[in-house]
């Protein structure tokens, strides 16, 4: 028996809770690495976590096994308990519980990944706000 075959690129676009700025720089990088660690512990291979502080990107491919809610809401509820647990923020660490997500091209990967490294310049020139309400209109959710 043959098994599946998949590629499916996801872009997922976080938020903190109440778009509040939580994720300070002097510890955005443990964030993103154990947030990588846990996808790749769930199957999946990621290409990319970058952000603000108030809300991350992450470009991986999805393990065709676990759904995506699965996947997302798994690694929001794990990353919450380490940021808490290690005291990163001055108060209570949450993300919002909505969250987007979309599939990618194979042929505007380069594309997006090039924006999203790019995040704290893209974010002098354009809200969060602004930049989540695009993608959403971008991908008919608006």
């Amino acid at each position: 028996m043959s098994l599946p075959k998949t590629k499916i690129w996801i872009h997922a676009i976080l938020s903190t809770k109440d778009r509040l700025p939580l994720i300070h720089s002097d510890f955005e990088n443990k964030v993103y690495d154990f947030i990588k660690d846990e996808l790749t512990n769930l199957g999946c291979t990621v290409e990319l976590i970058n952000g603000s502080a108030e809300h991350i990107h992450i470009i991986f491919l999805l393990n065709p096994d676990k759904s995506l809610a699965e996947i997302v809401n798994e690694i929001m509820s794990t990353s919450s308990v380490i940021i808490n647990k290690n005291y990163f923020t001055s108060g209570s660490f949450a993300w919002q519980a909505d969250f987007a997500a979309y599939s990618v091209s194979e042929s505007q990967l380069t594309k997006l990944t090039e924006y999203i490294k790019n995040q704290k310049e893209q974010h002098k020139k354009q809200t969060f706000v602004q930049e989540y309400n695009e993608f959403l209109r971008l991908h008919g959710l608006s």
